[in-house]
């Protein structure tokens, strides 16, 4: 794992994290993974090193908040979406919209055996649909279940200030909600 202040501040998180867990600069983290996970603030995007994550895929889990990131004409019009710009920004990786849309905490709380009744359900979007199926696993093995929107031009149904966004819900009151959404321009 790796973060923009160093390696050598996330020693904590590494002990909590156990033996397997290290950490590193961005572009050792993202060439010794098989997959990425990209949690950076949007305006810092073009920061994610391209070259180590060719071929890869790579978990968009940002949102764009214009009093952090500021203005961004593109997603301001309506134009783009937050994983469409990571997509563009890495033309060699395969990226999937993931996790963006629950709070970090709620990750290794909410989650329930699969088949379990009213299981909470997170969406998925990618033009690769190998990038959706790992997203997909990943959601089944943390306990949740997928809806999968479908290409990243779509992905924007589950950006804040969306029905959908940072709420508890089962797949069907996920696609409920992602229908409802409107994109403001």
């Amino acid at each position: 794992m790796s973060n923009s202040r160093g390696p050598e501040t996330l020693s904590e998180l590494v002990t909590e994290l156990g033996p397997r867990a290290r950490a590193a600069t961005a572009g050792e983290a993202a060439a010794a993974g098989d997959f990425a996970v990209v949690t950076v603030p949007l305006k810092n995007y073009k920061d994610i090193p391209a070259e180590p994550l060719e071929g890869k895929i790579v978990i968009d889990t940002n949102n764009y908040y214009w009093e952090r990131d500021g203005r961004i004409a593109e997603l301001d019009n309506g134009e783009a979406t937050t994983s469409g710009l990571l997509q563009k920004h890495l033309p060699t990786s395969k990226v999937a919209k993931g996790f963006n849309h629950i709070f970090a905490k709620d990750i290794t709380t909410d989650g329930t055996p699969a088949g379990t009744p009213n299981r909470r359900a997170l969406a998925t979007s990618s033009d690769f649909s190998e990038a959706a199926e790992l997203v997909t696993k990943l959601y089944d093995e943390f306990g949740f279940d997928t809806v999968n929107i479908g290409p990243l031009e779509d992905s924007w149904r589950v950006e804040r200030d969306r029905p959908a966004y940072v709420i508890r819900q089962n797949a069907d009151e996920l696609r409920e909600n992602l229908a409802k959404a409107t994109r403001t321009v």
